[in-house]
């Protein structure tokens, strides 16, 4: 005698066995996922250092090194030269172009100069990468026969314009993120400027310091101030150091720090007064910020509240009565 089989249970047409394993399955990859990550981390200061040790050296090499070995010391990348040979052989590596994608990589914190050339290479392949096949399956196949055609030639436009865009896209992304990091520890490290220019340090060793002392906490802007203690004490024109720092953030409060440090070292300014009024002008303007954000909260939650949180309030509200008066009428007839 064969027992009849029990169909599992379904909501809205849904297994729900098998939902629950699907979702059982995920669980299960995100823990193992988390896991990894856990034990795959890496300390974000050994990339830092060794960062700092090849600026340390290249200023080095440049300073006490003659042009041959000076030559010898940089490391080149052959996936990079072989780059830069077939654009320079399809004439169109311009030097501008270089140069403007180098001074975005200084700003995204990628110190490798190298890799101006891979962003160049980016906006010319991406195109046919992926615009290509687009443009085929648009125009070559009847996947989108119904739509018309200025909408066909507007998804294969867009597509060639978002691909062409896609590496300077990223690294505006990467600018902004750290520009926004950096901005967030700039008074509290104009704090301890203040100090150590009051304790009698010099500019190259109370840069040192902040960097020390800020290096965990505001990594970004450790990372800058670093670099900029290594080129005060190697560069012979003090003002080049503090123009790279400007530079390498594109920060107009940093622009105000550098602006203040240049004038203290031509004119003899006391420089911890005027660090103290940058300081409080910085204070001032993120907390500025933060009010407004909280002054656009009530208009962004607007939305939220209408759609999501009002709808279970009737819900919850309305809900026993409508089913009380329900049974009252049923109960009547």
């Amino acid at each position: 005698m064969m027992t009849p089989t029990v169909a599992s249970p379904t909501i809205l047409g849904v297994d729900v066995f098998f939902v629950a394993t699907m979702l059982s399955a995920v669980a299960a990859g995100a823990v193992l996922l988390a896991i990894y990550t856990a034990i795959s981390a890496r300390d974000p200061m050994v990339k830092r250092v060794k960062a700092l040790n090849d600026r340390r050296e290249q200023l080095k090499a440049g300073i006490t090194a003659s042009t041959k070995r000076r030559a010898k010391l940089v490391q080149k990348n052959e996936a990079t030269d072989r780059i830069r040979d077939l654009l320079e052989s399809m004439k169109v590596l311009q030097d501008s172009q270089v140069k403007a994608a180098q001074q975005k990589l200084m700003q995204a914190g990628i110190r490798s100069k190298e890799w101006a050339v891979a962003v160049i290479f980016g906006r010319l392949v991406l195109p046919i990468v992926l615009g290509g096949p687009m443009l085929y399956v648009v125009y070559g196949t009847d996947t989108f026969a119904d739509w018309s055609p200025l909408k066909a030639y507007g998804l294969v436009a867009g597509t060639f314009i978002l691909a062409y865009k896609a590496p300077d896209l990223y690294l505006k992304n990467k600018i902004d993120k750290r520009a926004a990091l950096i901005r967030k520890g700039l008074p509290d490290a104009l704090d301890l400027l203040v100090i150590c220019a009051e304790a009698g340090l010099t500019v190259d060793a109370s840069f040192a310091r902040v960097a020390r002392e800020l290096g965990r906490a505001y990594p970004e802007l450790g990372d800058e101030f670093s670099l900029t203690a290594i080129e005060l004490g190697f560069l012979t024109d003090r003002r080049t150091a503090f123009e790279n720092l400007a530079m390498r953030t594109n920060l107009d409060s940093i622009k105000g720090v550098v602006t203040t440090m240049i004038q203290t070292e031509k004119y003899g300014t006391p420089l911890a007064s005027a660090l103290r009024v940058l300081s409080a002008e910085f204070r001032n303007e993120r907390m500025m910020r933060a009010e407004e954000k909280a002054a656009r909260l009530p208009a962004i939650m607007t939305v939220p509240l209408i759609l999501f949180i009002l709808p279970v309030l009737f819900v919850v509200i309305l809900g026993p009565a409508a089913c009380s008066i329900n049974d009252a009428l049923l109960s009547g007839k």
